[in-house]
């Protein structure tokens, strides 16, 4: 989904992040031949996007309905604990919704609306049915909780 930009802020490894309307951040790096974006390093080009769109991949991810409550919370995992079947394709039941909730680090996160990287800030929205899987992205530490129709 696109979203403006509404502002910048620098992450804890200095690289440039756009804030976007829905609340969410996309980095927006200079970083040739990669990505071309130049307009980042200097504070007047990032002042002359404010107002652009971004295509806003979190806004893509699926979002929990209401009445749903929690009835079961895994302990958490780190990379060297994470389950072996998560780090497959593998499916809630039918009507179980999940939560990937990352404390710490950060979590690849694959379904069919796309890959997601989870952080203490982005949860993971797990749908019924839908085969899903994570990947540690180094020192990572997780819970899910899984959620149905109260």
């Amino acid at each position: 989904m696109r979203r403006r930009i509404v502002g910048f802020h620098r992450d804890e490894d200095s690289a440039w992040v756009a804030e976007l309307a829905c609340g969410h951040g996309q980095h927006v790096r200079h970083d040739p031949p990669w990505q071309s974006r130049p307009w980042v390093i200097e504070e007047q080009g990032r002042r002359d996007k404010l107002g652009t769109e971004l295509d806003c991949l979190y806004c893509d991810m699926a979002e929990l309905p209401a009445g749903l409550e929690v009835y079961k919370q895994t302990s958490s995992f780190s990379e060297a604990s994470v389950p072996e079947g998560l780090l497959h394709d593998h499916r809630t039941k039918p009507g179980v919704w999940a939560q990937i909730v990352v404390e710490e680090g950060r979590l690849e996160y694959a379904s069919a609306r796309g890959t997601f990287v989870l952080r203490p800030d982005v949860v993971g929205v797990v749908e019924p049915e839908q085969p899903h899987r994570v990947r540690p992205l180094g020192a990572v530490r997780f819970h899910v909780r899984f959620l149905r129709g109260g």
